[in-house]
């Protein structure tokens, strides 16, 4: 409900989520299943119903004004949305991703006599409580909203064992209804660079020197600040460029200005670059051509970035929290770091750069290891799970 698969991530709210809901939906049509992703209308040109695939469908729906709104004033037009649901012809299963479109789609799917499935993919920390809980709550309804679909929803997919762990504890979900299925990767899309490919030149600065990477959207959670931070500790005579992917979103707004006064104040202001939201095929580029990826986040529940940068055969350098941990596979596909110290990321980071091979040799186990994440596996067994809801609720 809060952003369109067909957004970039990267852009306003859009992230892994999209990704994730774009992704399956085309793995499961290639099985051969029809799926229609259903979203909130965000422009007054946008068709009530197009075909972004075979077999893979987009629907507009009227909810609030036909503009984007910052995520925290979306959940005012839930009601709308619900009511918009229950105006579709019935399908087979809803699977809702995010609060907010469970909220709608739960009550839609209870009068259309079908199961409804929750994911999440971040859970919000309870009010007052630090970054590393989760994502702050965007609006009041939050925390109790992801509680009743916790207890209300025929099964909860949630996309690492982390989360899992969360949805029982703090949503109050059964065990029993509970099940882990990650996101999977496009292992043709993000590849390792191969040996002709020459690094492209940074279109922001006309430098082939080498950069490292961090993808995310601007806001505080994700954690640029130790980013930048993590990069000044490197000794300028071998200090790589960092490029940041990503936008801000509209409900932190003021968090690009303090990243700023934060690279002017270390000196760092030829060495960051903000290149924005990427296109998948950019990022990627981006991706297989960097030293190492950079995901300093204070929370995730999986860490797609990190998957897609072990796809393109590049160490990752990560947070050791939720399912950040399940993803990088720590000293074989890269490094988990257990403190927010810069000193100590810089350390590690220094590390990875002045050995080669170890990049090397970590980028090519990090490839072996994101091949469990295959989208047709990672489909089929979304697939058979929602065949058993479907048998069991006839």
């Amino acid at each position: 409900m809060h952003t369109s698969p067909a957004e970039a991530p990267g852009a306003g709210d859009a992230g892994g989520m999209n990704v994730v809901e774009s992704a399956q939906a085309r793995a499961l049509a290639d099985l051969g299943h029809t799926v229609e992703l259903v979203t909130r209308r965000t422009s007054p040109d946008q068709l009530d119903l197009e075909e972004l695939a075979d077999r893979v469908w987009l629907r507009h729906l009227d909810a609030g004004p036909a503009r984007p709104l910052a995520k925290s004033e979306i959940d005012a037009h839930i009601d709308e949305f619900a009511a918009g649901l229950e105006r579709l012809p019935r399908p087979d299963l809803v699977h809702s991703h995010h609060w907010m479109s469970g909220m709608a789609a739960l009550d839609a799917a209870a009068a259309w006599g079908v199961p409804h499935v929750q994911s999440y993919h971040s859970v919000a920390a309870l009010p007052g409580s630090p970054l590393s809980d989760g994502e702050p709550p965007e609006s009041p309804g939050r925390v109790a909203g992801e509680a009743l679909l916790a207890r209300r929803s025929d099964a909860i997919v949630a996309v690492s064992t982390a989360e899992a762990r969360t949805v029982v504890e703090r949503c109050g979900a059964d065990p029993a209804r509970v099940l882990v299925i990650p996101p999977g990767v496009d292992l043709d899309e993000f590849r390792p660079a191969a040996p002709s490919e020459e690094r492209p030149a940074c279109p922001w600065c006309g430098s082939r020197a080498g950069y490292v990477l961090m993808a995310a959207r601007l806001q505080p959670l994700k954690g640029a600040d130790l980013a930048i931070r993590a990069l000044a500790q490197v000794p300028v005579g071998m200090r790589p460029d960092l490029m940041i992917a990503g936008d801000i979103s509209a409900d932190f707004a003021d968090y690009r200005t303090e990243v700023e006064r934060l690279i002017e104040g270390l000196g760092m202001r030829d060495h960051v670059h903000f290149v924005g939201a990427q296109s998948r095929p950019d990022l990627a580029r981006l991706m297989r051509h960097s030293q190492a990826l950079l995901v300093p986040s204070h929370s995730e529940t999986f860490g797609l970035v990190a998957l897609e940068g072990a796809a393109s055969g590049v160490p990752v350098l990560a947070s050791s929290t939720g399912g950040l941990r399940e993803v990088v596979v720590h000293e074989e596909t890269g490094y988990l770091m257990h403190d927010r110290e810069p000193s100590s990321w810089g350390t590690t980071l220094i590390r990875l750069l002045v050995d080669e091979p170890l990049r090397q040799r970590m980028g090519t186990i990090a490839r072996i290891h994101a091949r469990r994440f295959a989208w047709p596996d990672i489909a089929a067994r979304l697939a058979s799970s929602y065949e058993g809801l479907i048998r069991s609720d006839a």
